[in-house]
């Protein structure tokens, strides 16, 4: 089985009767939310974590209710709440990140030297201003630009207002330009979702 009428709604329906249906659900989505748990905890983690998101949306798959955006922002959620109890290890993991400057999870996003030496030097400031914020603000951060979340979806994700959204990212945006500025380089915005304003 690969997919029911309904989508991943459906799949999470289907698998009330039939369990095995969520398969289909992990193998369709645990990758994202593992580079993404990787992303902020490290990979000796990210296995552990991405485990337990699916293992607790299995548990909880009766409480889904089809008529969300869909079922991405309910497992960056439960993704979300689980990296909560790492949070101590995220923070330790990125002022190390800030004092080396290099990404041990991160692909090689450039193939020229000089861009890479510009990036990791940009790197150690901006992740040392990540480590200072609060789990919240780096929560709704993380989902937007490394989860590729929008607005309405990180408010689905966290159970929280779209306002909250976005007032937490404007806040965020400060800091991060006031880093990047203090480490004279200037801070590339995020992308704009579709349905997020301008």
């Amino acid at each position: 089985m690969t997919d029911l009428a309904g989508g991943d709604a459906g799949l999470i329906a289907a698998s009330r009767e039939d369990p095995e249906c969520f398969a289909v659900l992990f193998d369709r989505h645990a990758p994202v939310i593992h580079r993404y748990v990787a992303r902020r905890l490290g990979r000796d983690a990210a296995d552990d974590v991405t485990a337990e998101t699916f293992l607790t949306a299995f548990r909880i798959r009766a409480r889904f209710d089809p008529a969300r955006a869909g079922v991405r922002p309910w497992l960056f959620g439960i993704a979300a709440k689980q990296i909560g109890r790492y949070r101590r290890q995220e923070v330790r993991a990125l002022k190390l990140l800030a004092r080396t400057g290099c990404d041990p999870v991160a692909d090689s996003w450039t193939d020229s030297a000089d861009d890479r030496l510009v990036a990791e030097a940009a790197v150690s400031s901006l992740a040392g201003a990540l480590a200072r914020l609060s789990a919240g603000d780096r929560h709704v951060l993380l989902l937007f630009a490394w989860a590729d979340l929008g607005y309405q979806e990180i408010a689905e994700a966290l159970d929280i207002p779209v306002g909250t959204v976005r007032s937490r990212l404007n806040r965020v945006r400060r800091k991060l330009r006031t880093a990047a500025g203090a480490a004279g380089r200037p801070l590339i915005e995020a992308p704009v979702h579709e349905g997020d304003p301008a």
